[in-house]
């Protein structure tokens, strides 16, 4: 059996996703993408857990890309293979040249991640400790907060590899940067410090190593103590999904259907109650259990 590629530890509210290959500087491979998924799919499934905290073992990295030991081949996939079970499969590419795009092989493992991340039901935090390159930098992206370390080092690196930007990058990296700088990033393929990262907004904060993983860990708490963990998570729903909608109205719709829904539930009760009598809530609504199982959301469009 192969070692694991990450580890999960809990402090507080808040599982840490620690990405844990630090002799190969954390670099990304498709057993890593699917132990992050698991990661994250156990904490949507726990209500003990209230946010999400990724970091990267080591004080070089946090993930400095793809494992490139296929050398040429690695990003050849249908010589190569991704690594998984699709491996088992015939290639994608018929003998007349012709490409099946709707082939297990074809589909990013990069954008998995980023699909499941941005799916989250928990809020899901960056703690970039060191170099964050390729997928490294990409996978932060639908995060909802990053915070980088002073040794943090950005690249979207993909067009001085001969390749394009991944994981769904060219829709998140231009809502949260703007688009004249995603695209002098992905075009240049050049790589950053901290301070650009924090002054262009795609880091919140820059703080010294040491104090990193506590800075977010309060940032963590900041983010959930006094707050609804259903509330939380729609809203975060909400936040990211009506960001790309094409009329306000579509806004309007579902946060009329999401407030008359929360509304009649025990935390709403609890919210006002609690503010008239001067004193914490006690919310009990359960993530897991009564997440609004109507919300738009939950019927993706799927890739195909």
């Amino acid at each position: 059996m192969a070692e694991p590629q990450t580890r999960t530890a809990r402090e507080g509210a808040a599982m840490i996703v620690t990405i844990d290959r630090p002799t190969a500087m954390n670099a990304f491979t498709a057993q890593m993408k699917d132990e992050l998924i698991a990661a994250l799919d156990e904490a949507d499934a726990d209500d003990a857990v209230r946010a999400v905290i990724f970091t990267g073992a080591g004080e070089r990295a946090y993930c400095a890309g793809a494992d490139l030991s296929a050398g040429a081949a690695t990003f050849d996939y249908d010589k190569r293979g991704r690594g998984d079970a699709r491996d088992a499969l015939s290639s994608p590419v018929a003998e007349d040249g012709s490409i099946d795009w709707t082939h297990p092989l074809v589909r990013d493992s990069g954008g998995e991640l980023t699909m499941r991340i941005f799916a989250a039901k928990k809020p899901v935090i960056g703690a970039i400790n060191g170099a964050a390159v390729g997928i490294g930098a990409t996978m932060t992206l639908p995060m909802d907060m990053r915070l980088a370390s002073t040794n943090a080092r950005f690249g979207f690196v993909f067009a001085r590899r001969g390749i394009v930007p991944e994981a769904a990058s060219s829709w998140f990296l231009p809502r949260l940067v703007g688009l004249p700088t995603a695209l002098d990033w992905c075009m240049s393929g050049r790589v950053f410090d901290a301070g650009e990262a924090h002054a262009a907004g795609l880091v919140q904060a820059v703080h010294e190593p040491g104090a990193l993983l506590d800075a977010a860990l309060a940032l963590a708490a900041k983010l959930t103590a006094e707050s609804s963990p259903v509330s939380v998570a729609v809203t975060r729903h909400m936040m990211w999904r009506m960001a790309g909608a094409a009329h306000p109205v579509e806004a309007h719709r579902w946060d009329s259907r999401m407030i008359f829904t929360r509304g009649r539930m025990a935390d709403a009760r609890e919210g006002v109650v609690s503010f008239l009598e001067k004193r914490p809530a006690a919310f009990t609504d359960s993530v897991a259990k009564e997440y609004p199982a109507f919300a738009p959301w939950d019927v993706d469009p799927g890739y195909e």
